[in-house]
């Protein structure tokens, strides 16, 4: 099983290629491997539910810059 750095990665090496044709879309990366393109992040995550649960997988949308989270989201620091 992969991880989602694996499916982070394997984003990467696909983005310059995707980011042509896909601007906007939404893809999906599960265990290393690109599962689909959608026109929406909802279309996305409910394959992305349907076929592998919780996860962990990456939903992106193309060509938008990574979302970067603060280390109290993280790491859950700011449960009460």
């Amino acid at each position: 099983m992969a991880s989602i750095t694996d499916d982070i990665a394997q984003y990467d090496l696909l983005r310059n290629k995707l980011e042509i044709d896909h601007t906007g879309e939404w893809v999906l990366v599960h265990d290393g491997s690109l599962i689909g393109l959608f026109p929406c992040f909802d279309s996305a995550a409910r394959e992305a539910v349907r076929q592998f649960g919780r996860g962990p997988y990456l939903i992106r949308q193309i060509g938008a810059p990574p979302i970067v989270l603060p280390a109290a989201v993280l790491y859950g620091l700011n449960r009460a």
